[in-house]
């Protein structure tokens, strides 16, 4: 009997990744002066010239070692354009951050300014689509959009050859907001589309923002949400970071947030991904000033045949800096989960304090965790710590609840709402880490 092995077309890579770019949609040139025009033409414009010669990454490449991109290469997708009259506001109410002072709402990455809703700011707080505060931000905006993303990787440059608007949040000097901002960016899954959503936040020096981004779908269906997040928090300035990925489970996410701290600068974020059918998370941290504080929180939880990648960089640059990491995975079926986190430590840095730690629960015998804590440490006067878990339920303490009048289901699912609330419990908003409890206790088996 003679048999035969079918094998999955070879896709041009660098052909894929040109017909990505042949997507992207012109700037409303309508609404913006000329100067700001030339200059966001001329950033597209570099963006471009540089994946003239790019190509999407392979197995091959270190970084996506684990990581494979066939299932995204099978898809062809058009440039999202969605109607946003269409999209009724009630539509909307269950991802709403009821605490938020501001909601800017992206609907496949175009401005919707009439499902967003903006309070009382204070009038040295911008907050709004690019094509709306460029001609206040003025000469400002270029010193900081698109700054952090230069010779980043090649999808991150995709999202720059593609910027046509962003959402922007900039708080001006000694300016505390209490009131968290909240970026929606909804993704229409009615056709395989493919849009690119933009956010920049500033900080200036010594003022406070929390900022909540909520990545989700109005139809489940089959999308590529290619996204960036840039962050500058300035000397004595701090940025609470909420950033929910709860794509449809047929969905393909990728995305990239950039932070840069200045001096005594504070940065916490608490990073939380539920959907996609496979996602690719990039979190790079830069300290460039002294003193600096970072806490990373992050929680991934999936299922089913789900893949999800989390990169993190935290590079030290300057003495007396200090940060904390933890990222919890909890992976059922025959979900994959990848954690990648490099903490860099150069001669430059001394008297760092670093902690760095990856706990992962394995709810399946099927269910793939591949881990990859690094420390690279040239200062000799130093502080730091890193380490993984992969573990199962303990039949001990499963065995211990039931001894308590618990049945074996529900004890195993307080085990797992308990490993997932030490990430939930620390999400500074109620309404938000109220929603994501919900969640994990209707997930939990």
């Amino acid at each position: 009997m003679q048999t035969s092995t079918l094998t999955p077309p070879r896709v041009d890579r660098h052909a894929y990744l040109v017909q990505l770019l042949s997507q992207r949609l012109d700037v409303d040139e309508t609404r913006l002066d000329g100067a700001t025009l030339a200059w966001l033409k001329e950033l597209r414009h570099q963006a471009v010239a540089q994946l003239q010669t790019a190509t999407l990454p392979t197995q091959r490449d270190e970084d996506w070692r684990f990581t494979d991109l066939s299932s995204l290469l099978a898809v062809d997708f058009e440039a999202a354009q969605p109607n946003l009259e269409a999209i009724a506001p009630e539509a909307l109410t269950q991802y709403d951050v009821p605490e938020a002072i501001a909601q800017l709402v992206f609907v496949d990455g175009i401005y919707a300014p009439t499902l967003s809703t903006l309070g009382e700011l204070p009038a040295a707080v911008t907050v709004g689509s690019l094509l709306e505060v460029a001609p206040r931000l003025g000469d400002r905006l270029p010193t900081y959009l698109a700054q952090q993303t230069v010779g980043q990787d090649v999808f991150a440059t995709l999202n720059t050859a593609g910027l046509q608007d962003a959402a922007i949040i900039w708080a001006g000097k000694n300016q505390a907001i209490a009131q968290p901002i909240h970026v929606l960016y909804l993704s229409r899954g009615d056709r395989p589309s493919f849009s690119q959503p933009r956010c920049l936040v500033v900080a200036e020096p010594n003022s406070a923002l929390t900022l909540v981004e909520t990545f989700a779908c109005l139809d489940a269906g089959t999308y590529l949400s290619n996204s960036v997040t840039e962050i500058w928090v300035e000397e004595n300035a701090g940025v609470n970071h909420v950033r929910l990925q709860q794509d449809s489970e047929t969905a393909f996410h990728l995305s990239r947030t950039v932070v840069n701290q200045a001096r005594s600068a504070r940065y916490r974020v608490h990073d939380i991904s539920l959907g996609a059918a496979l996602s690719r998370r990039n979190l790079d941290v830069f300290h460039s000033g002294e003193q600096v504080e970072t806490l990373m929180n992050g929680l991934t939880m999936i299922q089913g045949k789900q893949v999800a990648d989390t990169h993190s960089l935290i590079n030290y640059a300057k003495p007396y800096g200090s940060s904390r990491q933890l990222h919890k995975c909890i992976v059922d079926d025959k979900a994959h989960t990848i954690f990648n986190g490099r903490v860099n430590v150069p001669q430059a840095a001394q008297l760092t304090d670093a902690a760095q730690l990856n706990r992962c629960l394995l709810l399946s015998p099927k269910a793939r965790v591949d881990t990859k804590p690094q420390l690279e440490i040239v200062a000799d006067n130093v502080k730091c710590t890193h380490g993984a878990t992969v573990s199962q339920l303990e039949a001990d303490e499963v065995f211990y609840l039931q001894s308590r009048g618990i049945d074996a289901e529900s004890a195993q699912s307080l085990l797992i709402y308990a490993f997932a609330f030490e990430i939930l419990g620390k999400i500074p908003v109620e309404s938000v880490q109220k929603r994501l409890s919900q969640f994990v206790s209707a997930h939990a088996r």
